[in-house]
């Protein structure tokens, strides 16, 4: 597949009981900053298991424009010769990022306080994103950015020549924009400080202080307040990459669904400020169980096993869950929409500003299949029709986002008619080996 060019249909229709292991792709988040971290480093980092889907691959690229040298040994194999903290070269031509908004926002931290002018881009969803909720707290430090209307790319960022730390409380939970404020203060003076009022995933912090930064994280009456000293020299690491958790969400939640399914899902993250939809789908009363749990790499780890769940209820998923889960709401919607009554979500505004509008995807996509849904600014319901009693039937639009091509391709190996997506070609933005593995676990997904 590919995350470019002509649109590529997709459809899924009800089969066999879906059985096997799945070996999803390692984590995009994990990935992404490896390779920033890498090339922020002097010396040689060696990353196993990265993902090689479209989006890390448009990061590694950025990563050899900005002067470090990186090399795909094969087999998810890559190392990283880096340029050091405030070492980026300027690149000679535009940086594109292709449909990723992880990485554009953590190479514009990355690169805001080296004193080079940068261009970005990115696909025609990635160009329609507001890039102000990064770059707002970048000009604190002293960066300048100039973008289309609206905050939007292409734009054009200048990093700080003398640039001071920050003390900066993020508006709203999100990862990336403490993630970019982070990676600033890195070739800033003194101490920048974060604070989340809502904690959000923590890979950056704990693979900053792998890497050897100065790093503090407090619980205090403001929130999580974050503390990083600027202008370590980093050393460069061994890093094993886990299992995706929001790519392992397609094959659990369609076990789930489909009649009879029993799938084992080796070796995934479960980093607390990620597993929020694990957890939501125990509550709902799935049989989903952690089977041999361990810790690699500083990372929490186990194989999860999903079964076929026809009893499913649908539950009030707690609002502060929502940073941990963010990703995973659209397929989510779809397990709602198999369970008994209301699932209802709220606080999930950010859904709003993702590749798409990912609320008014799932909500009209699931409307038109027959499943019925309320929705606001920052909230939504999708009111469960019970096993067997989701029609389907229909062409939804994946409107070049991943992860709503997914999640309906999911929703039709357990819906009465055959669901078809107008364009799967994202999906190889993080997930590039999902059609494979999912017939692979004998589901009926195909082109159509």
């Amino acid at each position: 597949m590919s995350g470019h060019g002509d649109p590529i249909p997709m459809m899924s229709q009800r089969g066999p009981a879906l059985s096997g292991e799945a070996h999803v792709p390692g984590d995009k988040s994990i990935s992404h900053r490896s390779l920033i971290l890498g090339a922020l480093s002097v010396g040689e980092t060696v990353i196993e298991g990265l993902l090689e889907g479209q989006d890390v691959l448009d990061t590694a690229k950025a990563m050899r424009a900005f002067g470090a040298e990186v090399t795909d040994h094969g087999e998810g194999r890559w190392s990283v010769h880096g340029a050091g903290v405030g070492g980026f070269a300027e690149p000679e031509g535009v940086i594109d990022c292709g449909n990723s908004g992880t990485g554009v926002r953590l190479i514009m931290g990355a690169m805001a306080t080296t004193p080079i002018t940068v261009t970005f881009t990115g696909d025609a969803s990635l160009c329609s994103r507001p890039m102000g909720r990064v770059t707002d707290p970048l000009a604190l430090f002293g960066a300048r950015a100039e973008g289309r209307e609206g905050g939007r790319l292409p734009m054009t960022i200048t990093g700080a020549a003398d640039p001071m730390p920050v003390r900066y409380t993020v508006p709203v939970p999100s990862a990336q924009v403490k993630s970019a404020v982070l990676l600033a203060g890195l070739n800033a003076p003194g101490k920048t400080v974060v604070i989340e009022k809502e904690a959000t995933r923590d890979h950056t912090e704990r693979m900053l202080a792998g890497f050897g930064a100065e790093l503090t994280v407090e619980e205090t009456d403001e929130g999580r307040v974050i503390t990083l000293t600027g202008q370590p020299e980093l050393t460069p690491q061994h890093i094993v990459v886990p299992r995706d958790p929001s790519s392992a969400a397609f094959p659990v939640c369609a076990a789930l669904i489909a009649e009879g399914s029993d799938v084992l899902v080796p070796n995934i993250g479960l980093n607390p400020t990620r597993a929020g939809l694990f957890e939501t789908l125990r509550e709902m009363g799935a049989d989903l169980v952690y089977e041999n749990p361990r810790e690699e790499g500083g990372e929490p780890v186990a194989d999860l096993r999903a079964r076929f769940s026809p009893n499913m209820k649908g539950i009030e998923v707690p609002p502060a869950r929502a940073a941990s889960m963010i990703d995973e709401y659209p397929v989510l919607s779809v397990v709602a929409a198999f369970a008994q009554g209301p699932t209802v979500m709220r606080s999930v505004k950010e859904l709003r500003v993702k590749e798409s509008d990912r609320i008014d995807a799932m909500a009209q996509g699931l409307r038109a299949a027959g499943v019925e849904v309320e929705e606001g600014e920052d909230w939504w319901i999708v009111h469960g029709r019970g096993h067997g009693e989701v029609p389907g039937g229909v062409t939804v639009e994946s409107r070049l986002d991943h992860r709503i091509a997914m999640s309906f391709l999911v929703m039709g190996l357990a819906s009465n008619e055959p669901m078809r997506v107008d364009d799967g070609g994202p999906i190889a933005t993080s997930f590039p080996v999902f059609e494979p593995l999912m017939t692979g676990l004998g589901a009926d997904v195909r082109r159509a």
